[in-house]
């Protein structure tokens, strides 16, 4: 069943900047193709951060996409969440994903996990693929992307410690300052050992072609009419992607 599936986890947040309402329509479709939509049950359709600056960030997207999830991870803790699942509103399912997101929930309910990826780029050493859907990962191996990760209840609070404290050093800190999400998570899981992480064997999905909300955009996404015929093209991209994944 679809609702059981997500519902492993107390709630998913999809974060969306509100400006973008190219990236929300894209992602109903996504949650329609598996039933969902933003009204379902555990569903939260989550308002992005824009800062003002870039406050030690390498850019105010970077900034705001941080804090962003670090609002998510606070809002979880608030409401006693068990578990959270944050998606990117450019996150695409895997046409297998209704397959594949009933093992992984029997998976991580077997097990003792602080943090999933449902996908992910890999850096270094790759773990050993287990036969089930998941597969653990030593603290040290960086993970890039956080278009789709899970964080249990209890280590909800270690985290949102770890990225606060981040916030208040500068940046190139030697303990770590502003950076990017997905290397703030890597830094956490490094000096956490006990963080167990793991990874999904087969990914749950991907990252849909996009204007960028986190980098300073080229100039073919700012001059106009360029930038609207590089946006058709996009869409016609992802649509033959889809095509070709979902045959």
């Amino acid at each position: 069943m679809v609702e059981s599936a997500l519902g492993f986890f107390d709630r998913v947040y999809i974060i969306n900047l509100k400006s973008r309402a190219d990236r929300r329509e894209e992602m109903a479709d996504q949650l329609a193709r598996i039933g969902l939509s933003f009204n379902s049950p555990n569903v939260q359709l989550w308002e992005a951060s824009r800062p003002a600056e870039a406050a030690g960030f390498t850019s105010v997207g970077t900034h705001g996409c941080f804090m962003s999830h670090l609002r998510v991870l606070r809002d979880a803790r608030d409401r006693g969440l068990k578990s959270v699942l944050i998606l990117e509103d450019d996150f695409n399912f895997s046409p297998d994903f209704l397959t594949l997101m009933p093992q992984v929930q029997r998976q991580l309910s077997r097990s003792v996990w602080s943090m999933f990826y449902g996908s992910y780029t890999l850096y270094g050493e790759p773990p050993a693929l287990s036969e089930g859907a998941c597969a653990q990962v030593e603290p040290r191996v960086a993970l890039g992307t956080t278009a789709c990760v899970a964080v249990h209840g209890l280590w909800l609070q270690p985290l949102i410690d770890y990225l606060e404290a981040m916030l208040r050093r500068p940046a190139g800190d030697p303990a770590g300052g502003p950076m990017h999400v997905d290397g703030a998570y890597c830094w956490f899981r490094a000096h956490h050992p006990s963080a167990d992480t793991f990874i999904a064997n087969q990914p749950l999905g991907y990252q849909r072609s996009s204007q960028t909300d986190v980098h300073v955009l080229p100039w073919f996404d700012r001059v106009q009419p360029v930038a609207s015929v590089v946006a058709l093209l996009r869409k016609l991209r992802n649509r033959m992607r889809r095509q070709l994944r979902y045959r």
